[in-house]
C-alpha cells in the first residue's frame, strides 16, 4: 500500500463505518460526535493494549501519560513516528 507522507495508516474509523454514520437518522453534530466517540474507543483499545490491562482499567493518569508521551514522539522524531499522525 502506497502512503503519502502526511497520510495515517492507522484508521480509526472505516469507509464502511463512515457510510453507515452517513445514512443514520442523526442531525450533523451527532453525527460528528458518533465518529469521535468510535475513534476515540480505537485509540483506547491502543492505549490498554500499550499497558496491558483492560479498557476499564485505564487511569486518567495512564490516558493523559499516553497522549504526553505520543505528542513527544512527534516533537522529537516526527508526525510519522508518533500513533497519531496529526
Amino acid at each position: 500500500m502506497d502512503v503519502s507522507p502526511n497520510q495515517s495508516t492507522t484508521q480509526f474509523l472505516t469507509l464502511e463505518e463512515s457510510a453507515k454514520i452517513d445514512a443514520a437518522l442523526l442531525s450533523s453534530p451527532e453525527k460528528f460526535l458518533t465518529r469521535l466517540t468510535i475513534s476515540s474507543l480505537r485509540i483506547l483499545q491502543h492505549i490498554a493494549q500499550e499497558y496491558e490491562v483492560k479498557i476499564e482499567d485505564l487511569t486518567t493518569q495512564q490516558v493523559i501519560a499516553w497522549f504526553e508521551k505520543d505528542a513527544k514522539i512527534r516533537r522529537q522524531e516526527g508526525v510519522e513516528t508518533a500513533y497519531l499522525k496529526w
